[in-house]
C-alpha cells in the first residue's frame, strides 16, 4: 500500500490542488503532482487547520470537560459530550449507571447518529449521488436537490430536525447541551416530551428504510461501479457488545482483515494503548492510527458505517439487520471495501438509531427519575470511547489531585480513517484521473471518495509541534534576510 504518497523527485512535477474540499465538515486540501503527460506520482490529503484542543484542555477542572471538549464540532458535539463523560465517570468514582441514566445517554446518541447521517447523506453527498459526480458545479450541491428531487430534500431536512429534538430534550438544547455529567444525567425526560418524540419516530423509520432503498436502487444502476469506486483492501475495527452485536454507545474493541478474519475481538477499550498506535507524518496535522502488532505500512484500518456494519455480527433491531444483509450479499461472504457503500451502510444505521429511539421511548425506564450513579473512589485516569457517526472515538485523560487535567488524548473518527482517505483517493486518482485532461468534474471524483467518509476535519487536527516549518524573513525589496527552520 502507499503508492502515490511520495514522489521520487516532486521537484520536477506539476502540482495541482483541490483546496478548499467542498462538502465536508472542517478545512482541508488535496494535492496531486503530475508530469507532463498528466501522470499522476503523488496523491495527498491535507489537513490544514490546527485547534489543538489536547493542549488546551490541560489545566482545566476535568467537570468541564465534558461541555468544553464539544466545542471541536458542531455537527458531532454529541459524541464529544458523551465520549468525555463516559471517561470522566470513572475519574470521578461513579459505578454502573443507573437504567435510566444510561437510556438517556442512548437516547441522546441515537438522535446524534440519525441527525448526523441525515445531514451528511441528504446534503453533503446526495448532490453527487443524485445528480451526477461531473453535473453543473453550481447545481451540485442542496439547492440543486431541492430543485430536482424536492420530497427527498424534505424527508432529509425533517429526518435531521427530529434528531436534533431528541438532542434537545435529552441534552437541554441543539447543539452543545449539557445533560450527560460524571456519573449520570442532569435532566429527566418528562411525558411530554416522551410523547411528543414517539409521536414522529414512525415516519423517521419509513424514511430512513425508504433512504437505504434509495441508495440501493442507485447501487442497481450501475453496480460495478458503486462496488470498486475508491475501493481497496483494509483492515476494520468497531464496537461490539457481549453478543458480537452492533452497539454504538459501548462494548469492546473488535478489528477484522480485509477477508474478515479476526485480529482482536472485545478488547477492552480502556486498554487500547495495548493494541493501537499513531504515526505522525510531516505533511499533515492529522495523525495515523493502526494496530500495534502489525505495524504501520499493513495494520491502519477503516471506521465508521461500512466498517461497523461488517465487523459486527448482526444489527440488533429488525429492520436494520434486514438491510445489514442485503449489504453483506454483495460480498458472497467477504467483506465490501468499495467507498461509496459507505452511504449505504450509513443509512442502515440510521434506520437502526431510529428503531432504537422508538424501543427506548417505549421503555418505562425512560421516564424515570434515578439520574446518578452511587459514587466510590475516585481515579487519576479515564478512558471513554463511543461510535461516532463518523467512526470510533477516544477520548482519554488523566486527572492530578488538585482535579485539573494534566494529559489529554483524542483520537476522533477522521484521525482513524485516515490512511484509509489517502488510500481512497489514491485509487480514485489512478483510476479516474491518471492520464487525462484534468476537468473539474474528474476532481470532484476525488472529493467525492473523501465524503464518502463523511470526514471532520475541524475534530481531527492537534498534531502542533510534529510538521516541519520553515520561516522565511525578507526584506522590503523582497529579499531573503535570514531563514529558522525546525523539524526538518
Amino acid at each position: 500500500m502507499f503508492a502515490l504518497e511520495n514522489a521520487e523527485k516532486p521537484e520536477k512535477l506539476r502540482r495541482i490542488a483541490i483546496d478548499p474540499l467542498t462538502r465536508v465538515e472542517g478545512h482541508g486540501k488535496v494535492t496531486i503532482l503530475l508530469d507532463e503527460n498528466d501522470r499522476i506520482h503523488q496523491v495527498r490529503l491535507h489537513i490544514i487547520e490546527f485547534r489543538g484542543f489536547e493542549a488546551f484542555i490541560e489545566g482545566r477542572p476535568f467537570w468541564e470537560v465534558p461541555v468544553t471538549v464539544q466545542r471541536l464540532c458542531g455537527i458531532c458535539p454529541v459524541s464529544h459530550h458523551l465520549a468525555a463523560v463516559k471517561a470522566m465517570d470513572g475519574i470521578a468514582g461513579y459505578g454502573k449507571l443507573t437504567p435510566t441514566a444510561e437510556k438517556l445517554r442512548r437516547l441522546m446518541h441515537h438522535g446524534q447518529i440519525l441527525q448526523s447521517h441525515a445531514v451528511h447523506f441528504f446534503h453533503l453527498a446526495s448532490p453527487d449521488l443524485l445528480l451526477g459526480f461531473d453535473s453543473e458545479p453550481t447545481r451540485r450541491n442542496i439547492v440543486g436537490v431541492v430543485a430536482a428531487y424536492p420530497d427527498i430534500a424534505v424527508q432529509g431536512v425533517m429526518m435531521r430536525k427530529y434528531g436534533q429534538e431528541v438532542i434537545r430534550h435529552t441534552a437541554g438544547k441543539r447543539i452543545h447541551g449539557t445533560g450527560a455529567i460524571p456519573g449520570g444525567v442532569n435532566k429527566a425526560l418528562t411525558k411530554a416530551e416522551r410523547d411528543e418524540l414517539r409521536a414522529g419516530i414512525d415516519n423517521m423509520i419509513v424514511w430512513a428504510r425508504d433512504a437505504v432503498r434509495l441508495v440501493e436502487k442507485l447501487h442497481l444502476t450501475h453496480p460495478a461501479f458503486y462496488n470498486t469506486f475508491g475501493e481497496f483492501r483494509s483492515n476494520m475495527m468497531g464496537l461490539v457488545d457481549s453478543r458480537g452485536a452492533m452497539d454504538l454507545y459501548h462494548g469492546g474493541l473488535r478489528a477484522h482483515d480485509a477477508d474478515g478474519g479476526a485480529i482482536f475481538d472485545h478488547v477492552d477499550y480502556t486498554t487500547y494503548r495495548d493494541v493501537l498506535q499513531e504515526e505522525v507524518k510531516p505533511w499533515t496535522y492529522m495523525k495515523f492510527p493502526h494496530i500495534k502488532a502489525l505495524g504501520p505500512e499493513t495494520g491502519w484500518y477503516k471506521v465508521g458505517p461500512l466498517a461497523r456494519v461488517q465487523v459486527c455480527d448482526f444489527i440488533p433491531s429488525e429492520l436494520a439487520e434486514i438491510e445489514r444483509k442485503a449489504l453483506m450479499a454483495l460480498g458472497q461472504g467477504k467483506p465490501v471495501h468499495g467507498a461509496l457503500l459507505y452511504h449505504w451502510a450509513r443509512m442502515i444505521e440510521a434506520l437502526h438509531a431510529a428503531e432504537v429511539i422508538r424501543d427506548l421511548l417505549d421503555d418505562p425506564d425512560i421516564l424515570g427519575t434515578d439520574l446518578m450513579a452511587d459514587r466510590g473512589d475516585r481515579k487519576e485516569e479515564g478512558v471513554g470511547v463511543i461510535e461516532a457517526p463518523r467512526g470510533t472515538l477516544f477520548h482519554h485523560y488523566c486527572v492530578g489531585e488538585d482535579d485539573l487535567v494534566k494529559f489529554c488524548r483524542l483520537i476522533v473518527s477522521t484521525t482513524n480513517n485516515n490512511q484509509a482517505m489517502n488510500e481512497a483517493i489514491r485509487s480514485v486518482a489512478s483510476q479516474y484521473v491518471n492520464g487525462r485532461v484534468i476537468t473539474e468534474g474528474l476532481l470532484n471524483h476525488i472529493e467525492v471518495a473523501i465524503r464518502a467518509y463523511d470526514p471532520c476535519l475541524s475534530c481531527a487536527t492537534h498534531a502542533i509541534g510534529q510538521m516541519p516549518l520553515q520561516v522565511d524573513l525578507v526584506d522590503a525589496q523582497g529579499e531573503l534576510v535570514s531563514t529558522v527552520r525546525k523539524g526538518f
